[in-house]
Formats: structure tokens, sequence, C-alpha cells
């Protein structure tokens, strides 16, 4: 496995690192926490000692299930990346929308980064991992209704109390990367980006560049559409939002896949999968520091973790992005 530093800090993720939404199971139809577990033990053994989760992943339960799952390793052998700032406890800051709990009930999310609740959120954090610091403690999703600098001198605080090692912001654009830096040294930004989605390349990327900030790429199989193995008109499990997305749209699913079928040829030459190309792709370009990469079981995390023990050539590179210069979607 590679491993890389995290911006201007002393902590360094493998390029692969295990993201934990869906063994919360919330917006995935459900989780299965034994299988769960077993998928944090594996990618432990392949060299994937980074684990992203937030507590808004089934409402505790993602955090939950790592928390005991990581009591098996020396806690300095493994990094514990979490977020703070969407609140389902507390109806205050702003509106996000309406979702389902893993049991069904409907509940109202919050964006929400004041000071005390951030405070708050880190202590109830800390009691689900079964630790006593963060390695990355990011806010999730900008709030619109607190100060920047409120939120981010609460961090600061927790820094300072031994609680958290480094900050970091998650779906940031330019403008509050510069307000948050104003106020505490800031590791990284945590954003949307895969093969299919590459807007962040046009202002995040040459800013986080020019100031030393990493960058961890969530969704680089865009929500499992890169995989290749879906087909216009799945059915997916109740309770699962992708088909509410555009790029599950029936028409895009098609061209998606007749770009997979171009580049398939370089995975199959290498002798790795469509899934690990892809993932390789996203590590290998400028500015990114680690691709955030799910797994549900243990066979997926260790198909997972393979994506970081091979390089592609400058000439494999640019023949995808050759076939993704023909992509169009709707």
């Amino acid at each position: 496995m590679e491993y890389r530093t995290l911006g201007k800090t002393d902590i360094q993720l493998p390029v692969i690192t295990f993201g934990a939404w869906a063994i919360g199971g919330w917006m995935w139809g459900g989780t299965d926490v034994r299988a769960a577990e077993e998928a944090i033990h594996a990618a432990y053994d392949e060299g994937i000692t980074a684990f992203d989760t937030a507590p808004v992943y089934g409402q505790g339960l993602s955090e939950e299930i790592l928390g005991k799952a990581l009591q098996s390793y020396p806690r300095d052998r493994v990094q514990i990346l979490t977020k703070y700032g969407m609140r389902w406890d507390l109806e205050k800051g702003e509106f996000a929308f309406l979702s389902k709990n893993n049991a069904g009930k409907e509940i109202k999310i919050y964006k929400y980064a004041g000071k005390e609740s951030v405070m708050k959120e880190c202590e109830d954090s800390l009691r689900r991992l079964k630790t006593d610091y963060i390695d990355l403690y990011q806010i999730h999703w900008p709030d619109s209704t607190t100060p920047v600098e409120e939120t981010m001198e609460a961090v600061q605080r927790l820094i300072e109390q031994g609680k958290v090692r480094a900050a970091g912001v998650c779906n940031y654009p330019v403008p509050l990367m510069e307000r948050a830096l104003s106020v505490i040294p800031l590791a990284s930004n945590q954003v949307p980006y895969s093969m299919v989605r590459r807007d962040i390349e046009q202002d995040i990327v040459p800013y986080c560049l020019a100031h030393q900030l990493g960058i961890l790429a969530y969704s680089p199989l865009q929500r499992g559409l890169l995989t290749g193995k879906y087909q216009p008109g799945h059915v997916f499990r109740e309770g699962d939002t992708r088909p509410d997305t555009p790029y599950f749209k029936p028409e895009n699913i098609k061209r998606i896949n007749a770009f997979l079928d171009k580049i398939r040829p370089l995975a199959q030459d290498k002798g790795v999968t469509l899934s690990q190309l892809v993932i390789r792709w996203t590590v290998q370009q400028p500015g990114i520091t680690v691709a955030l990469v799910g797994a549900r079981d243990a066979h997926q995390a260790k198909e997972n973790a393979k994506a970081g023990t091979f390089t592609l050539s400058t000439e494999e590179l640019q023949k995808i992005e050759t076939a993704y210069q023909q992509l169009s979607l709707v």
C-alpha cells in the first residue's frame, strides 16, 4: 500500500482510505453489522489503516461499528477521520433535507456548526469511536447560519485540548476555505471527484495545490456506477437514494457504460478489475491525496486495497482521457 502525507500535517494516510458511509446503512438501504466489521478487518490487513466516517452515517451506527472493530488494533496504527455539523437530533441551523433512518422513521437533517454544538459532537464521536482523539476532524457541509470563524475557533480549541490532531473541511468552495484558513491551519478538503465528475479541477484543486492542502476524493466510483455493474432499469433496495441522482438516470448509465467499455481493455491488460483501474486513476490525478472507497464486506475491502499496489503510465492515463472527452452526459 502507498501512503501519503496529509497537507502540512504529520499524518500519513493510505492512498486508498476506507469510506464508512455505506456501513452505516443510511441512504444505502440498511447494513449488515457483522459484514461491516469483517470489511474493516480485511481493509486493515491489506494496509488500509485510515477510516473516514461521520455521525450522521446511520445516526451514530457507522462510528459505533468502527469504534468496536478498531479496538483490535493499536490506536497509533490507525487514523480515524470523522465529521461534525449535520444534526438529526437538534432542529437548529440550516435545514438540509428530510430523510429516513435505518428503522424507516422520517428525520430532519440540519447543517449546524455553532461552537457549543461542535464541542458536543466531538464528545459524542469520541464516545462512539471508543477513542480519546480524532486524527482529522472535518465539517461535513457548510453551515450558512454560523460564521466560519466561529466554527473553526471551536475546532482550534479541540486541538488545544488534544482531542483533535488536525482540522479539515468537506464540500467547501474556495471562498470558505480562505475564511477557514484565516483562523486555523487546515489540513484538507473532502470533495466528490470521479472520472465522470471533475468540477473541482477548475478551482478547488488549483487552490489546494497552491496552499498545500490535501484533497480527500469521495465517491471515486460514483457510488458504484463506475464498477460497470449497473444497467438501465436496475432496481435498488428501498431507502437507496442513488436512483434520485443525475448520474443514475437510465440514459447516463447507458452512456457511462459505453465509456467504461472503452477503458476496460486497459484493466484487462494490467490484470486488474475495472474498479481498481478507476480508483487508481483517481489517486494519480493532480492534487488528490487519497480516494475514499466504501466496502460493505471483506471481499470488497480486499479488492479496493489492490488499487494502491500498481500505477498507471502516462500513456494509459492519456487513453482514459481520450475516452472521457468523448463522453457526454444528459
